[in-house]
């Protein structure tokens, strides 16, 4: 049996230089040791194909990304721990410490959070120092994948809510206690009005919502007594879980409680049937104020329906269904070489080619200030339309302000509100107009006639 103390995987955000894959360091040691750390390279993030059920995306994630990607360091313990690796232990002992020296020092130009996006166009790009850029692919990817999955998750939610307040519930349900943090942000960027999350609630300022589990009712002689004691304590805060042992038996002790509480909340059962029925329990009690939430494993789909059938629902917690974002759980985002010294990069790849050169975004709206399509372009090209991506990071440092959670949430909303009608319902087809300036189209053909080595 070992004594030693448990060890933590919380990444020291101090030392977040080797939180990625092996071979993004395999690949920065052979660079360095190629002499081949004066290379200017160009990398972009995009989407390769619209998840399931989705018609659109909303980018979510950039704050924490950048936040990240600008403290990316080696700590002394972790250099030494690699050069003990069978893979380094043949590596000139310099290569490391120059490895341990580096810093991000590159640009990087992205889409603005809470921005709808699409397939197929670039959301970020990366310009540094080859081994610099290279380094930042996995920590990017997986900043920005995952918050962009939820925000694009919960944008459904809410757009068949028919504006009901909904409270981001997922913290015990998702892949390890970090998402709760991400889940939380992405929500509440794509229009959900709290997170029951406490921590995440302080950080980022998201209102905090809560109410009670099954267990504080249970931890008491009866029911009536259990909600007699939380609403002498919480007052005015107070929503009571009915549902742990006759849920409408629930309802009426509920509405027995003086002064009046503010809501219930429903977690089971048939939440259109029990909800009617509760409302007349509440009404008939003098309890017209008392506001009935509804939980229990929704998504949108069973939220939609709810609210379709007009059961008088005031709002909804959402928790495993939005956290893990069960119906298209991952996202294929990638991170791709698109230019080297100057000179563009591809792949052919069958179903994953690229284009080569750095490139811009072009957004047209129609005369109702709707999404009418994006033009993908060289960087050094202008087109009709908003560009859309901006400067980030300039020379390793933030090249001005991040905008606030409340600003990005508010870009949020635009961009929704922005979408054409076709692609806001949940059984839209992903058909938004993508297409490529005739420039790129030439560079990608003019590269793949000179064959696999552009260099020749």
């Amino acid at each position: 049996m070992s004594h030693e103390p448990p060890v933590s995987l919380w990444p020291d955000p101090q030392a977040l230089g080797p939180v990625t894959d092996l071979y993004e360091l395999t690949m920065m040691v052979g660079y360095l040791a190629s002499g081949m750390s004066g290379k200017s390279a160009t990398f972009e993030l995009f989407v390769r194909k619209m998840p399931t059920n989705r018609a659109y995306l909303v980018f979510a994630g950039l704050e924490q990304a950048i936040g990240d990607l600008l403290r990316l360091a080696f700590s002394t313990e972790q250099i030494e721990a690699m050069r003990r690796w069978p893979m380094f232990r043949g590596i000139d002992p310099a290569i490391l410490d120059e490895l341990g020296r580096m810093r991000f020092e590159g640009d990087v130009w992205a889409v603005p959070e809470g921005t709808v996006v699409f397939p197929g166009e670039t959301l970020l790009r990366v310009e540094a120092p080859l081994p610099q850029a290279q380094w930042v692919e996995t920590y990017l990817v997986a900043s920005l994948a995952y918050p962009t999955l939820v925000a694009s998750k919960a944008a459904r939610v809410v757009s068949v809510a028919g504006g009901r307040p909904l409270q981001e519930f997922g913290a015990r349900r998702g892949h390890g206690p970090h998402t709760g943090f991400l889940a939380a942000r992405a929500a509440y960027i794509a229009g959900f009005a709290g997170t029951s999350h406490a921590e995440a609630a302080r950080l980022l300022g998201i209102p905090a919502t809560g109410t009670m589990a099954h267990s504080w009712v249970q931890s008491f002689p009866d029911e009536g007594s259990a909600f007699a004691a939380f609403a002498r304590v919480f007052g005015a805060s107070s929503t009571l879980l009915v549902d742990t042992y006759d849920t409408l038996e629930g309802v009426r002790r509920a509405a027995a409680i003086e002064p009046p509480i503010p809501a219930i909340r429903i977690d089971s059962g048939d939440l259109v049937e029990l909800s009617r029925q509760a409302r007349a329990i509440l009404d008939q009690h003098g309890r017209a104020g008392t506001k009935i939430m509804a939980s229990g494993d929704l998504d949108e789909q069973k939220v939609a329906r709810i609210v379709e059938s007009g059961a008088p629902v005031d709002g909804f917690g959402i928790g495993t269904e939005l956290i893990t974002s069960r119906d298209a759980p991952a996202m294929s985002m990638v991170y791709k070489l698109v230019e080297l010294d100057g000179q563009g990069r591809y792949k052919l790849s069958p179903s994953k080619k690229t284009y080569p050169m750095a490139k811009q975004v072009y957004r047209r709206r129609d005369a109702r200030g709707r999404f009418a399509g994006d033009h993908v372009t060289r960087a050094d090209e202008s087109a009709e339309g908003e560009p859309m991506l901006v400067p980030v990071v300039r020379g390793g440092r933030l090249a001005g302000p991040l905008p606030g959670l409340e600003e990005i949430r508010a870009r949020c909303r635009e961009q929704l509100e922005s979408l054409p009608d076709r692609l806001r319902g949940l059984d839209a087809v992903p058909d938004y107009p993508l297409t490529y300036s005739e420039a790129l189209e030439e560079d990608a053909r003019r590269l793949m006639a000179r064959g696999d080595h552009p260099e020749n």
